[in-house]
């Protein structure tokens, strides 16, 4: 179980679809806060010893998710970090409660048109084999529950990372300031 934390100590999770921003706006956060950016993938892949794409194909999605798991638990018991989770992590709903437990959890996202226009290109998605176009509307489709249920979200389909990254440095700043109250 997560301590559940206040003001500067609270973590800022971002969460939402493959695309939507996560890493691009992270980053930009990252220099503002002067915290480094906790990526999840990255960490999972570093610990695992392989990519993501391996990780799903010599040992499955359920190690993956198991792994994610975890990774969610430690996160969530230290604070003041900058989080960007991988796309799935709302699926379980043990990792949303602890993210929210823990800080501010920002959903980003994006229409499915931008959405692959800025995966198109890309081969290290696992979840998007054979007709991208296709995976990604049934993928957000299955999720959209799981995003919308998350009570800070940002389209970022028309709008710049730095743009993103300053509605969300303000409403963690608000929210740091009305833990501290």
């Amino acid at each position: 179980m997560p301590t559940t934390l206040s003001g500067e100590d609270r973590n800022l999770v971002l969460v939402g679809f493959m695309g939507t921003g996560k890493s691009t706006v992270g980053r930009i956060l990252a220099a503002r806060l002067d915290r480094p950016l906790m990526d999840m993938d990255e960490m999972i892949e570093h610990r695992a010893g392989k990519p993501i794409t391996a990780i799903f194909a010599e040992d499955g999605e359920p190690a993956f998710r198991a792994m994610e798991r975890e990774l969610v638990r430690e996160l969530s018991r230290r604070g003041g970090q900058l989080i960007s989770a991988g796309g799935g992590v709302v699926l379980d709903e043990e990792n949303m409660r602890d993210f929210s437990a823990s800080g501010l959890v920002v959903c980003l996202q994006a229409d499915a048109d931008e959405i692959l226009r800025r995966v198109q290109a890309e081969e290290h998605r696992p979840l998007l084999s054979g007709d991208k176009r296709r995976q990604i509307e049934t993928r957000l489709r299955e999720r959209a529950p799981f995003y919308d249920a998350v009570p800070f979200r940002i389209d970022t389909t028309n709008r710049s990372p730095e743009e993103v990254a300053g509605r969300i440095l303000e409403r963690y700043r608000d929210a740091s300031r009305g833990a501290n109250a």
